[in-house]
């Protein structure tokens, strides 16, 4: 089984291509315990007045693609997830919003998610959701020693750059939004302070997934690397 990164976006003209893996293998992880079903646990983190709107369109957008049972698990920014939000999950896919909340709330239930992906369950990450999924997770931030790196807009209500532990699913660094939100040169900048030891930059409605198999790109967008080189940074594209 894989771990699905995401780097955010909503054109349904992608989501076979974004979403059909994952989900192909959430009916093989269902068929191995004989549901008829795969079950998603769909862990989402949002204002009050936002989750109901939130909670729809990815039911929406899952039961587009595939016949699953779309299970939504909602918290407000302040929240944590509970263990029982994955209950009879045979794949889990965590959202996107806040990346810091995302992390705040997703860490009390990280080393079951590490259990279930080690156990062969599908993981999804989608924006915040893809960027905790790394040992070491970017949180936000817009300026390195108070140096802009990346628009402000992207910081995630933070000003520095952060970097903290994350779920511990890839040992990739990962951050989203490549193209539109401009983060690839956040990413080149950490890794070029040595706050991260380089990592992967996905644009929208874009998947990059990693497994057994190997790498796999697919959508609309490309997924950039990058690492260190001597004194500098190198930057390239991964195709699938």
């Amino acid at each position: 089984m894989s771990v699905h990164l995401v780097g955010g976006g909503w054109d349904p003209a992608h989501a076979a291509s974004v979403y059909g893996p994952f989900l192909d293998e959430a009916a093989e992880a269902a068929g191995r315990v004989g549901a008829d079903r795969a079950r998603i646990a769909v862990l989402l983190v949002a204002p009050e007045d936002e989750a109901a709107e939130l909670a729809a369109r990815w039911r929406r957008v899952l039961e587009s693609v595939a016949d699953v049972d779309a299970a939504v698990a909602l918290v407000d920014e302040r929240g944590a997830f509970e263990v029982t939000a994955l209950a009879g999950a045979h794949g889990v896919v965590v959202g996107g919003g806040l990346t810091p909340a995302y992390r705040r709330a997703v860490e009390p239930i990280a080393a079951e998610l590490r259990r279930r992906a080690a156990a062969g369950e599908p993981y999804l990450g989608f924006s915040a959701g893809a960027a905790i999924a790394s040992d070491t997770a970017l949180l936000g931030g817009w300026r390195i020693g108070g140096v802009p790196v990346a628009p402000e807009e992207a910081g995630e209500n933070l000003d520095e750059v952060t970097v903290e532990a994350g779920i511990g699913l890839v040992d990739l660094t990962i951050d989203c939004h490549a193209a539109q939100w401009g983060t690839l040169t956040r990413l080149i900048a950490a890794t070029e302070a040595r706050l991260v030891d380089g990592g992967i930059a996905i644009d929208e409605d874009t998947l990059f997934s990693i497994g057994a198999a190997g790498l796999r790109v697919a959508g609309a967008g490309s997924v950039w690397s990058v690492t260190s080189d001597g004194d500098g940074v190198s930057v390239r594209s991964i195709s699938g």
